[in-house]
């Protein structure tokens, strides 16, 4: 598409997937459109035989006449470039296609006559969700107990087993953006950059006996977890602040919109308390008897709080959720919290109704929760939740 002179041009990018961006680079590129053009992101509201309506991420609505002579290709979720593209029509377009447009902006400022459209179809889109959430699933994560850059190979920490993570030149790294609980704001990184300490989440191809994991993607970050009593509350300021029971120290975490909060109901919080103590609630595996009657060894301290752990993390997307409003002064929290700074951070994962649970830690043994959920994909689009 070739833009006169004097035309003013703009475009609206779909969005989605992490790959339609590098559509819209590779799109623009080829179309000659000016580089300082602006763009936003658009989802498909509302379609007729002649126009859409397109809303973007800011909420706006915008208004695009599609004329007979606009050329619509649509392209597969994963896609970076045009290169696969096939060629479209405007009925082919539904509501929750996400899409491309770039044409000739209207006086109004809310609408656009499209030279060309490059559509996303929203049922593509939720069939590579679902593939790249069990992928993630069925890989594994944990904490990152050693790093061989050399070597390529990364040891974690995953529940009570190592898991030997291998990767390639051609394994996708990506890191939280400091400060930031979104996974879609992680930016590519290198194994050079992870430190033991760190959370890990991985997906590819396991070794049949499941120890080591072939790495196709992985996604790091540097997370703190805190415990103890709510000190205050600042709804204004989106804050609280709690005397952390490992460290001694106060803390102020912010709860943003992207803060997953939940509350565990008291019986629940009560059947993990018992199974951190070895009770015979929740204590599955302590209370049983192997083949020929005879008792399993017991489980150590940091075995218990290590399995609770992970039960809990498995838990909690299951959770009610919560909101900071509904927090109060002097109840007992468990977070898990990106700290771009020494006393402040920002809570990923928050969990409330925790004071059985807090009170039943074996001594000298914490129980820290993991920023993604265990029994699916880590956040945003395909990745870690």
């Amino acid at each position: 598409m070739q833009a006169t002179s004097g035309m003013k041009t703009r475009t609206w990018l779909g969005t989605g997937m992490l790959a339609l961006a590098g559509v819209l680079g590779s799109a623009s590129a080829g179309a000659q459109t000016p580089a300082a053009a602006p763009h936003a992101t658009g989802t498909v509201k509302a379609t007729t035989a002649t126009d859409l309506t397109v809303t973007a991420t800011t909420g706006q609505d915008y208004t695009v006449t599609v004329p007979s002579a606009a050329n619509i290709l649509e392209v597969a979720p994963g896609s970076h470039d045009l290169k696969s593209a096939t060629p479209a029509h405007l009925g082919d377009i539904a509501v929750g296609d996400k899409v491309i447009v770039t044409g000739t902006a209207g006086d109004a400022g809310t609408s656009l006559t499209a030279q060309r459209i490059i559509v996303m179809k929203s049922a593509a889109i939720a069939e590579t969700h679902a593939a790249e959430s069990a992928a993630w699933t069925q890989g594994g994560g944990g904490i990152v107990k050693s790093v061989n850059a050399s070597a390529g190979t990364i040891s974690v920490s995953s529940g009570l087993k190592i898991l030997t993570v291998q990767t390639a030149p051609a394994t996708v790294v990506r890191r939280y953006a400091e400060g930031s609980v979104r996974f879609e704001d992680a930016v590519a990184s290198s194994i050079g950059a992870i430190q033991p300490g760190d959370q890990l989440r991985v997906r590819g191809t396991k070794s049949t006996d499941g120890s080591s994991i072939t790495a196709d993607e992985i996604v790091t970050g540097s997370f703190r977890n805190f415990s103890g009593t709510i000190a205050s509350l600042d709804s204004a300021a989106g804050t609280l602040t709690l005397k952390d029971l490992t460290t001694k120290k106060m803390v102020t975490v912010a709860v943003t919109p992207n803060s997953d909060v939940r509350r565990i109901p008291p019986d629940a919080a009560a059947r993990m308390a018992a199974r951190l103590r070895g009770g015979a609630a929740g204590a599955g595996a302590a209370g049983a008897k192997n083949v020929g009657g005879a008792q399993p060894p017991a489980e150590s301290g940091e075995h218990r709080a290590g399995r609770a752990g992970m039960d809990l993390s498995q838990m909690l997307s299951h959770l009610p959720t919560e909101t900071l409003a509904g927090l109060k002064t002097g109840e007992a929290v468990m977070i898990v919290a990106t700290a771009s700074q020494p006393g402040k951070a920002t809570a990923v994962t928050l969990l409330a109704g925790v004071e059985s649970i807090l009170a039943a830690q074996p001594a000298g043994e914490a129980m820290t929760l993991s920023p993604w959920s265990m029994g699916g994909a880590p956040e945003g689009g395909g990745g870690p939740q």
